[in-house]
């Protein structure tokens, strides 16, 4: 299929660096694709960033059918752009899509597509160190009918944004806060896609956790309430006498790509990984033992974001007093220094941008 662009004659002003936050401005162009049982997935276009038109009986707005991406463009020293592991988001995109009963689309098409609109966007890629552009690639579903069952008819769309820092803390350790009294998901469930259920489902309680202090929330399973999931925007990674602990894919937790990238940088540095499940309470006797070294997340938004801070109950454990352990340092660094092409990187792992 061929790849249409439509340009916009009211192009938008383009922030300052320094000024950026995260998710709140847009570029001035997205890719649009649409799907009916007629045609399939069809007509690929760019065109100026605008509103969806869609009837207030549109089934996503009632019914949730919807499922997403999050991955980031960089701007090299040598003024390239490029993207990390594209093609693993686009597969776990078709993953979440199988999950969610969305027909599946061409990968290497979105691929293309997102492409085609990062040249045209390319101005919009911040250059300074620590800022990228944001891509948000999305499906909904878009029959106007008021009824439990899978959507006949499909919008597949990709946003950008130049963003900075996803924490307010930036690259310092974050406090979280563990709860009991709200689960995220559940093995048999669809914990382990990007759909848009997952992130209503865990508002409240990070809400709760925002007003006691703390950046976010950390889960525990939805079953015995005891083994350790992952935080809200991020998987999560224990230092533990050394070992790099992080809790096992059981089917409630999101298979991240930068967790992936973490564990397998890990292992080439002949560190002991182990993915296993994890409970809370092994974690504070850690901690009390002297054994617990480390806690950071792992996500695109923040990348590694060092834990400095856990409140379970009315315990709390204070890990590293305050600074940024040496693990987090060291795979913040080689994941940046990648990912702006200071440095070659593993084999499949960056998609250049070129004219």
């Amino acid at each position: 299929m061929n790849i249409t662009i439509t340009k916009t004659d009211q192009l938008k002003p383009h922030p300052k660096d320094t000024a950026l936050g995260f998710g709140t401005v847009f570029t001035d162009h997205m890719f649009n694709m649409d799907y009916d049982p007629k045609n399939g997935w069809h007509n690929p276009r760019i065109e100026p960033y605008q509103p969806i038109i869609m009837a207030p009986s549109t089934m996503v707005l009632h019914y949730g059918q919807a499922i997403f991406e999050g991955l980031k463009a960089f701007r090299t020293e040598d003024n390239q752009i490029q993207l990390f592991r594209p093609q693993e988001n686009f597969k776990r995109l078709n993953l979440s899509a199988r999950t969610m009963c969305i027909p599946e689309f061409d990968e290497e098409l979105a691929l293309e597509g997102l492409k085609k609109l990062i040249r045209l966007e390319k101005d919009w890629v911040p250059k300074t160190l620590g800022t990228s552009l944001y891509i948000r690639p999305t499906i909904v579903a878009m029959d106007p009918f008021l009824g439990v069952r899978a959507s006949y008819t499909y919008r597949f769309f990709i946003i950008l944004s130049p963003v900075g820092a996803y924490y307010p803390e930036g690259f310092n350790p974050v406090k979280i806060w563990v709860t009991k009294d709200h689960v995220r998901a559940v093995r048999g469930g669809v914990g382990f896609v990007k759909t848009a259920g997952n992130y209503a489902a865990s508002l409240f309680a990070g809400e709760e956790a925002h007003k006691n202090g703390y950046t976010q929330v950390l889960w525990l399973d939805g079953v015995e309430l005891k083994y350790i999931e992952e935080v809200g925007s991020m998987n999560i990674f224990f230092v533990i006498n050394n070992e790099l602990i992080t809790p096992a894919l059981n089917g409630s937790i999101l298979s991240g790509i930068t967790r992936d990238s973490v564990i397998s940088m890990a292992k080439k540095q002949n560190m002991k990984v182990t993915e296993r499940k994890i409970s809370i309470d092994e974690l504070f006797d850690a901690h009390a033992e002297g054994k617990l070294q480390e806690a950071f997340g792992s996500g695109t938004a923040a990348v590694i974001s060092p834990v400095g801070i856990i409140k379970y109950n009315d315990r709390v454990i204070n890990i590293g007093e305050g600074n940024v352990g040496p693990i987090a340092k060291r795979f913040f660094k080689d994941l940046t220094d990648i990912q702006y092409g200071k440095v070659e990187a593993p084999k499949g792992w960056i998609e250049k941008i070129t004219d």
